[in-house]
């Protein structure tokens, strides 16, 4: 089967990495009420913020390492995601971030973290700290007493108990819980995701590779990813090669997630890598840089490569970050603290800050106003472009008047046309509009991120550039159903290949493109179903599914989850031209 151009199955159905730059949160977030300026001389004000689908936490750390430029604020980050493997890799990228400097250098930090973000295979010494680290945070998260002395800016109190035990699962699983590369064979699954993506075109994918590359990502801004590394990427899913490539061949197990699948009329987990295979990690910290340097051309080519600015920016961010650490060790160390008083002004500054990072329940984004403790209390809300279904006015009261919201666009996804890309900026601001918001007047025009205003701010029909004006074409609201969504029986493995690892099977999603006939007799680690798997979530989604979702999708949601209460593309469709004839 050829997968035409556009079906969208290259996103995947779990986010792994941003495809958008990393924010500064506060310049996203409406300035301090001046009529509170004396109130905050007395107390720092707080800033809270709720982020769905930030996946990876670059936005998080990027407010941090700029705190220093803006007057003293404490920080309440409240972080929704669709999987509860997203929120154990949250938790293991800031346990690096604000790990020990007699531990760790802050080079050995930066290569680490690329690594287990963004490369399907690690080296050994790599997979040895994911181990440890997986191991030390299994044996927190069960006590909240021991969590909250060795990681005080992490909150799980407003997970589920079996949501709680779930996540320790997770690490259980990355600590090795089962053993042998075959637990996980990331290789193998990654070169079946391929194939079926690319379908025919499969032997030629080298091409695909340089078409998506050059005439897709470098006219929307990625001028600076390098063909070799892009193409590397596309091949053996190995993002960042810091050392030899022969020394990269133990899987990353942070990248597995659980899915359901239908085998012989039974719903079954099958654990796999259902992530992004067309876009890659280069966009997050890659395209952009505060050293205009690292983006200087030559002869009409970047100097650098996508690869090298990664790295400049991920080791910055790491070093303004680590001033974070200071007041956390002053508060266990009180003469510290009257050291860095007394000698370092910066360390004073932090030493009166504080940041939390809050992890929510997957399936709670349309319930939470219904707590009082939510509605009305952010000043800015951050939606990820697979996570714009969730946008409902029941979201947008949780936003206080005059709060902001930012809303990532579909700009590098390489599977969605021009006409699509704008169809999908429209609904954006549909959506919006219906969750009490109006786009926010003034704001930079931009193509990556739709930016409005709760509305009593700006007039509705004052329309930002970034989400556009014009009517979508009707030839992209519909799709054959054939390759959105092939029979779920088709899939089933043989029985031979089924056993039961319960660590593994966690939250998976319920809309994604699903493989064909020879991709899961390939899967490793099928479960058959259980009580482990009945807790519901929040699916993370292509953004085709803002337009036309998965039939499976709209009609068979997973086991313990029930069906949306409305379909956002059913909305859509009832808009467009097409649902008229």
């Amino acid at each position: 089967m050829t997968t035409p151009a556009g079906s969208g199955t290259g996103f995947g159905s779990v986010s792994w990495w941003g495809l958008s730059p990393a924010l500064d949160l506060q310049a996203e977030s409406p300035p301090v009420d001046p009529d509170s300026q004396a109130e905050t001389e007395r107390r720092i004000p707080d800033l809270d913020v709720l982020l769905l689908g930030s996946v990876d936490g670059r936005h998080l750390l990027r407010t941090l390492a700029r705190a220093s430029r803006w007057p003293p604020r404490n920080f309440n980050f409240y972080v929704l995601e669709s999987n509860l493997e997203a929120v154990a890799r949250h938790m293991l990228v800031f346990s690096l971030a604000f790990e020990e400097p007699e531990k760790m250098g802050l080079q050995e930090r930066s290569e680490i973290f690329l690594e287990v973000w963004g490369n399907a295979l690690l080296r050994p010494p790599v997979a040895a700290f994911v181990r440890s680290q997986a191991e030390r945070l299994a044996h927190l998260v069960p006590e909240p007493d021991r969590l909250a002395e060795q990681l005080p800016w992490l909150s799980l109190g407003a997970l589920k108990f079996r949501e709680r035990d779930a996540l320790e699962a997770v690490f259980r699983f990355w600590a090795g819980g089962e053993k042998g590369p075959e637990a996980f064979p990331i290789s193998r699954l990654w070169d079946l995701r391929v194939r079926h993506y690319l379908g025919s075109r499969y032997d030629a994918r080298r091409g695909v590779s340089d078409w998506d590359l050059h005439m897709k990502l470098h006219d929307r801004g990625g001028q600076v990813i390098h063909t070799r590394e892009f193409r590397r990427w596309r091949d053996t899913g190995v993002a960042f090669e810091l050392r030899d490539s022969s020394s990269y061949h133990l899987p990353n197990r942070t990248l597995a997630s659980g899915r359901l699948l239908s085998h012989r009329g039974e719903r079954v987990a099958a654990r796999g890598y259902w992530g992004d295979i067309a876009t890659g990690p280069f966009v997050a910290f890659g395209i952009e840089a505060d050293d205009q340097s690292l983006l200087r051309t030559s002869n009409g080519r970047p100097v650098k490569s996508a690869g090298e600015i990664t790295q400049h920016n991920v080791t910055e961010l790491f070093q303004e970050v680590a001033a974070w650490r200071r007041p956390r060790d002053a508060q266990r160390d009180p003469e510290q603290a009257q050291q860095g008083e007394d000698g370092n002004l910066e360390s004073a500054a932090f030493a009166q800050r504080s940041f939390t990072v809050h992890f929510l329940s997957l399936n709670s984004a349309q319930t939470l106003q219904h707590k009082s403790c939510y509605k009305g209390r952010f000043q800015l809300l951050y939606v990820a472009c697979g996570m714009v279904h969730l946008l409902s006015p029941e979201l947008g009261a949780c936003v206080a008047p005059g709060g902001r919201l930012t809303v990532e666009l579909a700009r590098y996804l390489v599977d969605l046309r021009q006409e699509q890309l704008q169809a999908f900026s429209v609904r954006v601001g549909e959506l919006a509009q219906e969750a009490g918001f109006a786009a926010l007047s003034g704001a930079r025009s931009s193509e990556t991120f739709a930016r409005f205003c709760k509305s009593g701010d700006s007039s509705p029909g004052n329309i930002d550039r970034a989400v556009g004006s014009q009517t979508p074409s009707t030839g992209v609201l519909v799709w054959p159903s054939e390759v959105l969504s092939p029979p779920l029986e088709s899939m089933a493995p043989p029985p031979e290949t089924m056993t039961p690892p319960p660590e593994a099977m966690v939250t998976p999603p319920e809309a994604m493109v699903p493989p064909p006939e020879d991709l899961t007799q390939h899967i490793g680690g099928l479960a058959p179903h259980s009580e482990y798997l009945k807790q519901p979530s929040e699916s993370q989604g292509s953004p085709l599914e803002v337009l036309v979702p998965p039939q499976e999708a709209l009609a068979m949601p997973p086991v313990g989850q029930t069906p949306k209460q409305k379909s956002l593309t059913r909305l859509l469709e009832a808009k467009s031209p097409t649902s008229k004839s």
